[in-house]
Protein backbone atom coordinates (compact mmCIF):
# COMPACT_ATOMS: atom_id res chain seq x y z
CA UNK A 1 0.00 0.00 0.00
CA UNK A 2 1.73 3.16 -0.89
CA UNK A 3 2.43 6.31 1.67
CA UNK A 4 -0.28 8.36 -0.04
CA UNK A 5 -3.05 6.19 0.76
CA UNK A 6 -2.16 5.82 4.38
CA UNK A 7 -1.81 9.06 4.70
CA UNK A 8 -5.35 9.45 3.42
CA UNK A 9 -6.87 6.99 5.24
CA UNK A 10 -5.30 8.32 8.51
CA UNK A 11 -6.73 11.75 7.51
CA UNK A 12 -10.00 10.41 7.43
CA UNK A 13 -9.91 8.73 10.69
CA UNK A 14 -8.89 12.17 12.04
CA UNK A 15 -12.24 13.84 10.44
CA UNK A 16 -14.41 11.49 11.90
CA UNK A 17 -12.63 11.80 15.15
CA UNK A 18 -12.73 15.24 15.13
CA UNK A 19 -16.19 15.50 13.99
CA UNK A 20 -16.96 13.43 16.84
CA UNK A 21 -15.85 15.04 19.54
CA UNK A 22 -16.82 19.03 18.13
CA UNK A 23 -20.24 17.68 19.58
CA UNK A 24 -20.96 19.32 22.92
CA UNK A 25 -21.00 16.42 24.99
CA UNK A 26 -24.58 15.77 26.80
CA UNK A 27 -25.19 13.18 29.79
CA UNK A 28 -26.92 10.52 29.16
CA UNK A 29 -26.24 8.10 31.61
CA UNK A 30 -28.96 7.05 34.27
CA UNK A 31 -26.74 6.82 37.40
CA UNK A 32 -23.06 8.59 38.39
CA UNK A 33 -20.50 6.18 38.32
CA UNK A 34 -17.11 5.76 39.43
CA UNK A 35 -15.55 6.76 35.78
CA UNK A 36 -17.75 10.25 36.49
CA UNK A 37 -14.87 10.99 38.73
CA UNK A 38 -11.81 9.34 37.04
CA UNK A 39 -10.92 12.64 34.95
CA UNK A 40 -11.10 11.41 31.90
CA UNK A 41 -14.50 11.42 29.39
CA UNK A 42 -17.09 10.67 31.62
CA UNK A 43 -15.87 13.56 33.78
CA UNK A 44 -16.25 15.34 30.65
CA UNK A 45 -19.31 14.81 29.82
CA UNK A 46 -20.49 15.67 33.68
CA UNK A 47 -18.63 19.00 33.22
CA UNK A 48 -19.63 19.97 29.71
CA UNK A 49 -23.28 18.28 29.55
CA UNK A 50 -24.15 19.06 32.86
CA UNK A 51 -22.49 21.28 34.71
CA UNK A 52 -20.79 24.36 32.32
CA UNK A 53 -24.45 24.70 30.71
CA UNK A 54 -26.02 25.20 33.59
CA UNK A 55 -23.91 27.30 36.02
CA UNK A 56 -23.43 29.65 31.99
CA UNK A 57 -19.90 30.94 33.41
CA UNK A 58 -17.29 32.25 31.18
CA UNK A 59 -14.54 31.21 33.59
CA UNK A 60 -15.74 27.64 33.66
CA UNK A 61 -16.10 27.25 29.93
CA UNK A 62 -11.85 27.50 30.10
CA UNK A 63 -12.00 24.56 31.80
CA UNK A 64 -9.94 25.20 34.23
CA UNK A 65 -8.99 24.03 37.73
CA UNK A 66 -9.33 28.11 39.45
CA UNK A 67 -11.59 31.13 37.96
CA UNK A 68 -10.60 34.56 38.26
CA UNK A 69 -13.06 37.20 39.03
CA UNK A 70 -12.52 40.94 38.94
CA UNK A 71 -13.09 42.87 41.98
CA UNK A 72 -12.82 46.88 42.32
CA UNK A 73 -10.87 48.39 44.72
CA UNK A 74 -11.76 51.75 46.43
CA UNK A 75 -9.78 53.42 44.12
CA UNK A 76 -11.74 52.28 41.71
CA UNK A 77 -8.85 50.25 40.00
CA UNK A 78 -9.31 45.98 39.88
CA UNK A 79 -7.73 43.19 41.10
CA UNK A 80 -7.97 39.77 39.42
CA UNK A 81 -8.57 37.55 42.39
CA UNK A 82 -8.38 33.42 41.80
CA UNK A 83 -10.69 31.02 43.59
CA UNK A 84 -10.50 27.53 43.40
CA UNK A 85 -12.57 24.63 45.28
CA UNK A 86 -11.65 20.39 45.49
CA UNK A 87 -12.31 17.45 47.40
CA UNK A 88 -10.23 14.73 48.38
CA UNK A 89 -10.48 11.04 49.01
CA UNK A 90 -7.22 8.80 48.84
CA UNK A 91 -7.30 5.00 50.40
CA UNK A 92 -5.06 4.42 51.96
CA UNK A 93 -4.83 7.59 53.57
CA UNK A 94 -1.24 7.82 54.28
CA UNK A 95 1.13 6.65 51.31
CA UNK A 96 4.65 6.84 50.33
CA UNK A 97 5.98 10.06 49.97
CA UNK A 98 2.57 11.54 51.47
CA UNK A 99 -1.44 11.22 52.83
CA UNK A 100 -4.23 12.93 51.94
CA UNK A 101 -4.02 15.98 54.37
CA UNK A 102 -0.49 17.22 53.03
CA UNK A 103 -2.33 16.51 49.09
CA UNK A 104 -5.91 18.38 50.03
CA UNK A 105 -3.26 21.86 50.81
CA UNK A 106 -1.04 21.12 47.70
CA UNK A 107 -3.82 20.52 45.43
CA UNK A 108 -5.66 23.46 46.28
CA UNK A 109 -2.11 25.60 46.05
CA UNK A 110 -1.49 24.06 42.90
CA UNK A 111 -4.75 24.75 41.29
CA UNK A 112 -4.39 28.58 41.76
CA UNK A 113 -0.69 28.52 40.95
CA UNK A 114 -1.93 26.79 37.90
CA UNK A 115 -3.80 30.27 37.13
CA UNK A 116 -1.07 32.25 37.83
CA UNK A 117 -2.38 32.77 41.57
CA UNK A 118 -0.46 32.39 45.12
CA UNK A 119 -2.40 30.90 47.17
CA UNK A 120 -2.76 33.36 50.31
CA UNK A 121 -5.59 31.17 52.13
CA UNK A 122 -7.33 28.21 52.20
CA UNK A 123 -10.50 26.83 54.31
CA UNK A 124 -10.51 22.61 55.07
CA UNK A 125 -13.69 21.03 55.77
CA UNK A 126 -13.36 17.31 57.09
CA UNK A 127 -15.84 14.66 56.62
CA UNK A 128 -14.72 11.84 59.32
CA UNK A 129 -15.76 7.95 59.68
CA UNK A 130 -17.51 7.25 62.73
CA UNK A 131 -14.64 5.12 64.30
CA UNK A 132 -11.81 6.82 63.26
CA UNK A 133 -8.52 6.84 65.72
CA UNK A 134 -8.25 10.23 66.72
CA UNK A 135 -4.28 9.36 66.48
CA UNK A 136 -4.79 8.74 62.36
CA UNK A 137 -6.89 12.51 62.51
CA UNK A 138 -4.48 14.05 64.50
CA UNK A 139 -1.90 13.07 61.93
CA UNK A 140 -4.08 14.31 59.10
CA UNK A 141 -4.38 17.35 60.96
CA UNK A 142 -0.52 18.06 61.51
CA UNK A 143 -0.21 17.14 57.86
CA UNK A 144 -2.44 20.03 56.71
CA UNK A 145 -0.66 22.49 58.92
CA UNK A 146 2.86 21.23 57.64
CA UNK A 147 1.86 21.57 54.47
CA UNK A 148 0.10 25.10 54.95
CA UNK A 149 3.46 26.23 56.36
CA UNK A 150 5.59 24.93 53.42
CA UNK A 151 3.10 26.45 50.98
CA UNK A 152 3.29 29.71 52.89
CA UNK A 153 -0.97 29.66 53.08
CA UNK A 154 -3.00 30.17 56.24
CA UNK A 155 -5.88 27.87 57.25
CA UNK A 156 -8.44 30.75 57.62
CA UNK A 157 -11.87 28.55 57.97
CA UNK A 158 -13.13 25.07 58.40
CA UNK A 159 -15.81 22.35 58.54
CA UNK A 160 -15.80 19.00 60.20
CA UNK A 161 -18.72 16.50 60.00
CA UNK A 162 -19.47 13.03 61.18
CA UNK A 163 -20.77 10.30 58.81
CA UNK A 164 -21.84 6.80 60.53
CA UNK A 165 -19.90 3.78 60.70
CA UNK A 166 -19.11 2.19 56.75
CA UNK A 167 -20.48 5.53 55.08
CA UNK A 168 -16.58 6.83 54.16
CA UNK A 169 -12.80 5.59 53.94
CA UNK A 170 -11.92 7.70 56.80
CA UNK A 171 -11.56 10.47 55.86
CA UNK A 172 -12.36 12.85 53.35
CA UNK A 173 -11.28 16.37 53.19
CA UNK A 174 -12.82 19.47 50.67
CA UNK A 175 -11.13 22.71 50.47
CA UNK A 176 -11.32 25.85 48.90
CA UNK A 177 -8.21 28.51 48.01
CA UNK A 178 -8.03 31.86 47.27
CA UNK A 179 -5.30 34.10 46.15
CA UNK A 180 -4.62 37.56 43.71
CA UNK A 181 -3.44 37.11 40.20
CA UNK A 182 0.48 37.67 39.74
CA UNK A 183 0.50 40.88 37.49
CA UNK A 184 3.04 38.94 35.19
CA UNK A 185 0.13 36.57 34.67
CA UNK A 186 -2.27 36.74 31.64
CA UNK A 187 -2.76 32.98 30.76
CA UNK A 188 -5.71 31.56 29.49
CA UNK A 189 -5.54 28.39 26.20
CA UNK A 190 -7.18 30.74 23.92
CA UNK A 191 -3.54 32.51 24.08
CA UNK A 192 -1.87 29.63 22.46
CA UNK A 193 -0.06 29.56 18.91
CA UNK A 194 0.88 27.22 16.62
CA UNK A 195 4.67 26.78 17.12
CA UNK A 196 4.09 27.05 20.60
CA UNK A 197 6.16 24.63 23.03
CA UNK A 198 4.83 22.64 25.64
CA UNK A 199 6.73 21.60 29.04
CA UNK A 200 6.70 19.52 31.65
CA UNK A 201 8.15 19.97 34.96
CA UNK A 202 9.58 16.71 36.16
CA UNK A 203 9.21 13.09 35.54
CA UNK A 204 5.31 12.14 35.81
CA UNK A 205 3.37 9.16 37.09
CA UNK A 206 4.63 8.89 40.29
CA UNK A 207 1.87 9.77 42.41
CA UNK A 208 -0.96 7.37 40.81
CA UNK A 209 1.60 4.22 40.87
CA UNK A 210 2.79 4.85 44.41
CA UNK A 211 -0.85 4.98 45.69
CA UNK A 212 -1.78 1.13 43.73
CA UNK A 213 2.09 -0.06 45.13
CA UNK A 214 1.15 0.98 48.80
CA UNK A 215 -2.06 -0.70 48.44
CA UNK A 216 -0.56 -4.29 47.62
CA UNK A 217 -3.35 -5.50 45.56
CA UNK A 218 -0.47 -5.56 42.32
CA UNK A 219 1.89 -8.09 43.59
CA UNK A 220 4.04 -5.90 42.82
CA UNK A 221 7.50 -3.92 44.73
CA UNK A 222 9.30 -0.87 43.64
CA UNK A 223 10.14 2.05 45.87
CA UNK A 224 8.24 4.76 44.15
CA UNK A 225 7.08 7.84 46.46
CA UNK A 226 4.35 10.28 45.45
CA UNK A 227 5.37 13.80 43.87
CA UNK A 228 2.74 15.94 46.19
CA UNK A 229 4.43 19.44 46.56
CA UNK A 230 3.28 23.04 45.98
CA UNK A 231 3.94 23.96 42.68
CA UNK A 232 3.79 27.79 43.11
CA UNK A 233 7.73 27.32 42.94
CA UNK A 234 7.56 26.26 39.56
CA UNK A 235 4.50 28.91 38.20
CA UNK A 236 6.46 31.49 39.49
CA UNK A 237 9.57 30.38 37.51
CA UNK A 238 8.08 30.40 34.63
CA UNK A 239 6.42 33.28 35.23
CA UNK A 240 9.74 34.81 35.62
CA UNK A 241 11.83 33.47 32.62
CA UNK A 242 8.78 33.60 30.39
CA UNK A 243 6.83 36.52 31.20
CA UNK A 244 4.19 37.27 28.68
CA UNK A 245 5.50 34.28 26.41
CA UNK A 246 3.62 31.71 29.30
CA UNK A 247 0.65 31.32 27.59
CA UNK A 248 -1.21 28.73 30.35
CA UNK A 249 -0.67 26.40 32.36
CA UNK A 250 -2.29 23.51 33.22
CA UNK A 251 -1.48 20.38 37.02
CA UNK A 252 -2.11 17.67 35.50
CA UNK A 253 -3.24 15.24 38.47
CA UNK A 254 -6.49 13.14 37.45
CA UNK A 255 -6.10 11.69 34.15
CA UNK A 256 -2.50 12.62 34.24
CA UNK A 257 -0.70 14.62 31.50
CA UNK A 258 -3.00 13.42 29.12
CA UNK A 259 -6.33 14.92 30.24
CA UNK A 260 -4.20 18.03 30.39
CA UNK A 261 -3.38 18.42 26.85
CA UNK A 262 -7.00 17.28 25.96
CA UNK A 263 -8.44 19.90 28.38
CA UNK A 264 -6.35 22.73 27.00
CA UNK A 265 -6.17 21.07 22.91
CA UNK A 266 -10.34 21.35 23.72
CA UNK A 267 -10.13 24.81 24.93
CA UNK A 268 -7.93 26.58 22.60
CA UNK A 269 -9.50 24.78 19.39
CA UNK A 270 -5.67 23.99 18.39
CA UNK A 271 -3.68 20.28 18.10
CA UNK A 272 -1.06 19.49 20.38
CA UNK A 273 2.16 16.89 19.53
CA UNK A 274 3.74 15.06 21.81
CA UNK A 275 6.62 13.03 21.15
CA UNK A 276 7.03 10.60 23.12
CA UNK A 277 10.50 9.64 23.56
CA UNK A 278 10.91 13.25 25.32
CA UNK A 279 8.44 12.26 28.15
CA UNK A 280 10.14 11.68 31.44
CA UNK A 281 9.27 8.74 33.39
CA UNK A 282 11.25 6.91 35.84
CA UNK A 283 12.12 3.59 35.33
CA UNK A 284 10.42 2.01 38.33
CA UNK A 285 7.36 4.08 36.77
CA UNK A 286 7.54 2.54 33.66
CA UNK A 287 7.74 -0.81 34.55
CA UNK A 288 5.36 -0.85 36.95
CA UNK A 289 2.98 0.91 34.30
CA UNK A 290 3.85 -2.01 31.45
CA UNK A 291 3.23 -4.75 33.73
CA UNK A 292 0.14 -3.57 34.55
CA UNK A 293 -0.52 -2.19 30.50
CA UNK A 294 -1.30 1.43 31.53
CA UNK A 295 0.26 4.38 29.58
CA UNK A 296 1.88 7.06 32.43
CA UNK A 297 0.52 9.63 30.14
CA UNK A 298 -3.05 8.80 31.96
CA UNK A 299 -1.76 8.40 35.74
CA UNK A 300 -2.69 10.78 38.64
CA UNK A 301 0.25 13.09 39.22
CA UNK A 302 -0.21 16.21 42.09
CA UNK A 303 3.46 17.59 41.56
CA UNK A 304 3.17 17.93 38.19
CA UNK A 305 2.91 21.09 35.66
CA UNK A 306 2.12 21.36 32.08
CA UNK A 307 2.81 24.36 30.55
CA UNK A 308 2.87 26.40 27.13
CA UNK A 309 5.12 28.87 25.85
CA UNK A 310 6.09 30.88 23.32
CA UNK A 311 8.78 29.56 21.13
CA UNK A 312 11.70 32.32 21.74
CA UNK A 313 10.59 31.81 25.57
CA UNK A 314 10.91 27.55 25.72
CA UNK A 315 14.88 27.40 26.53
CA UNK A 316 14.60 29.86 29.33
CA UNK A 317 11.76 28.69 30.81
CA UNK A 318 13.29 25.24 30.35
CA UNK A 319 16.66 26.09 32.38
CA UNK A 320 14.20 28.15 34.57
CA UNK A 321 12.52 25.07 35.81
CA UNK A 322 15.31 22.48 35.73
CA UNK A 323 16.55 24.96 38.54
CA UNK A 324 13.75 24.57 40.72
CA UNK A 325 13.92 21.97 43.43
CA UNK A 326 12.41 18.26 42.31
CA UNK A 327 12.00 19.85 38.75
CA UNK A 328 15.50 18.42 37.83
CA UNK A 329 13.88 16.46 34.76
CA UNK A 330 11.98 19.04 33.51
CA UNK A 331 11.24 19.08 29.73
CA UNK A 332 9.82 19.57 26.19
CA UNK A 333 7.67 17.59 25.60
CA UNK A 334 6.13 18.68 21.82
CA UNK A 335 4.45 21.63 20.04
CA UNK A 336 1.32 23.30 19.28
CA UNK A 337 -0.27 22.30 15.82
CA UNK A 338 -3.11 24.19 13.74
CA UNK A 339 -4.40 20.58 12.70
CA UNK A 340 -6.13 18.25 13.64
CA UNK A 341 -7.83 20.78 16.05
CA UNK A 342 -9.07 20.15 19.24
CA UNK A 343 -7.03 16.62 19.36
CA UNK A 344 -3.67 15.79 21.23
CA UNK A 345 -1.36 13.09 18.87
CA UNK A 346 1.61 11.11 19.86
CA UNK A 347 4.59 10.68 17.98
CA UNK A 348 5.45 7.40 18.72
CA UNK A 349 9.35 6.07 19.20
CA UNK A 350 8.75 3.89 16.26
CA UNK A 351 7.87 7.17 13.63
CA UNK A 352 4.26 6.69 13.60
CA UNK A 353 1.47 8.77 15.26
CA UNK A 354 -1.57 7.99 17.44
CA UNK A 355 -4.69 9.94 18.94
CA UNK A 356 -4.04 10.61 22.41
CA UNK A 357 -7.76 10.73 23.45
CA UNK A 358 -9.37 11.53 26.68
CA UNK A 359 -9.68 8.06 29.04
CA UNK A 360 -12.80 6.20 28.12
CA UNK A 361 -14.08 4.67 31.63
CA UNK A 362 -12.23 4.22 35.03
CA UNK A 363 -9.38 1.86 35.05
CA UNK A 364 -7.56 2.94 37.79
CA UNK A 365 -8.58 2.66 41.68
CA UNK A 366 -9.47 5.86 43.20
CA UNK A 367 -6.12 7.68 43.61
CA UNK A 368 -6.79 11.47 44.46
Amino acid sequence: MSGAAVSNREQRVLEIIETTRAKRPKLKDERVTMAHGAGGKATQTLIEGLLVPAFDSDALAELADAGTIELATGSGDAVGICLTTDSFVVRPLRFPGGSIGELAVNGTVNDLAAAGAKAVAISVALLLEEGLETEALRAEVEAIATAAAAAEVEVVTGDTKVVERGHGDGIYVSTSGIGARDPRAELSPAGLRVGDRVLVSRTIGEHGTAIMLARGELGLEAEIESDTRSLWPVADALLESAGAGLRCMRDATRGGVASALNELARASGISISVRESEVPVLAEVAAACELLGIDPMYVANEGVMVAVVEPESSDEALVALRSVEGCEAAAELGEVRAEPPGMVLVETAFGGRRVMDLLAGDPLPRIC
